[in-house]
């Protein structure tokens, strides 16, 4: 079967059901439209959950997110990493649960003493998190995978389903037994395979607008096999459908429509974004390589430690490496990297003053969102003069 859209509608079908192009009224509605939100440690700008909750969510305020945990409209647990879910889904993180519960691995072996030790604290005090708990391991720290052997039990209790995260206190998390925390409403029944299958599919495809079976699997393990019969399943059925082009099968339900035209926007992007996560789906419909360089040697980094890919309407142009001076009330923009040739000399440029004009106002906005006063900009390959702040 051939493509029923261009690859540009293709793009812009992508960006529509990322919630890019038209904002969500609340924390629950944007986090069931993506169907996760990941979450990330790192504060050299506001965390990555924030961000990417910023750019979907009008006049977006950080403590809308404990309130949608308070409400109990979200919840912690794991998608293809750490993440706030959709309420609605909890019965389907049961099916990871479980596997873990008959033996599944996540990082750690289980050391059920401990657990038991662990969770009978909790039940007798109420929510804790791994700060009240001695560290009882002899061996020297040498990183982040040392983790005392209180904090592996929370996580294995968290991972198999028996503790969740209560709230977050200064972004520690705070356990509490599950019944003490999920609404009584819950569904609770465990899907089997094919029931989990079908909720990973509709979910990708509903976020993303159409993917491969690598990409709706993404980090998953254990469920190639019966998602691809279950695609197969639903495709004869009618409720999907799919393309072939280079050889490789595209998935995409058949009820979405994507838009025509696409307003004069910038946006600045997490680097956990879920729009720009899968890297090499990036590359394909946009042709952006990008990468997070946190974890590459200062010396070998090109464009900075924590840079933001740059979205101009429907064009991935550049990125910018940030960084918030808090005590100074300053966002600086440390270094700009525009893709080459996007513009090419200033006088040939029609689009230039357009890209600027939109730049500087994402860059206001999202100085502001970081409770900075203006901004500051320190290196640039651009046309420096026109974006003094």
């Amino acid at each position: 079967m051939t493509s029923p859209y261009s690859s540009q509608e293709w793009l812009l079908l992508t960006l529509q059901q990322q919630g890019l192009l038209k904002t969500a009224s609340s924390v629950s509605e944007a986090v069931a439209q993506l169907s996760y939100v990941q979450i990330d440690s790192i504060n050299v700008v506001e965390r990555a959950h924030h961000h990417v909750l910023y750019n979907r969510i009008a006049d977006y305020q950080t403590s809308l997110l404990d309130t949608a945990m308070a409400n109990q409209e979200i919840f912690e647990y794991w998608s293809h990493a750490a993440a706030y879910l959709p309420i609605a889904d909890y019965r389907f993180s049961l099916w990871q649960k479980n596997a873990l519960k008959q033996g599944g691995k996540h990082w750690f072996e289980p050391e059920h003493k401990v657990m038991r030790e662990v969770k009978a604290k909790i039940i007798a005090e109420g929510p804790l998190k791994a700060s009240h708990f001695a560290n009882t391991s002899t061996a020297a720290n040498t990183g982040w995978w040392d983790w005392k052997p209180a904090k592996k039990a929370l996580e294995q209790l968290f991972m198999q389903g028996e503790l969740m995260v209560a709230h977050r206190d200064k972004f520690q998390k705070v356990y509490d037994l599950t019944e003490r925390v999920l609404p009584a409403n819950v569904n609770c029944e465990i899907p089997d395979d094919t029931e989990f299958a079908r909720h990973l599919i509709y979910r990708y495809l509903t976020a993303h607008g159409f993917g491969t079976v690598k990409q709706i699997i993404y980090l998953r393990k254990n469920i190639k096999s019966i998602l691809v019969k279950t695609l197969n399943e639903m495709c004869l059925a009618g409720e999907i459908a799919h393309f072939t082009e280079s050889d490789q099968a595209y998935f995409y339900l058949p009820n979405l429509k994507p838009i025509t035209s696409i307003e004069d926007r910038v946006w600045l992007l997490n680097p956990f974004d879920n729009l720009v996560i899968q890297r090499q789906r990036l590359k394909q419909l946009f042709d952006f390589n990008y990468q997070i360089e946190v974890y590459v040697p200062a010396i070998k980094r090109q464009f900075g430690y924590y840079s933001l890919p740059i979205l101009w309407k429907d064009r991935f142009i550049g990125r910018v490496d940030v960084k918030a001076d808090r005590k100074a009330g300053i966002l600086l923009l440390q270094k700009l990297t525009i893709e080459e040739g996007v513009f090419g000399t200033r006088s040939k440029s029609s689009d230039l003053e357009e890209f600027i004009a939109a730049f500087r106002y994402a860059v206001d906005e999202y100085a502001m969102f970081n409770n900075c006063d203006e901004w500051e900009l320190v290196e640039t390959n651009l046309f420096s003069d026109l974006l003094v702040n």
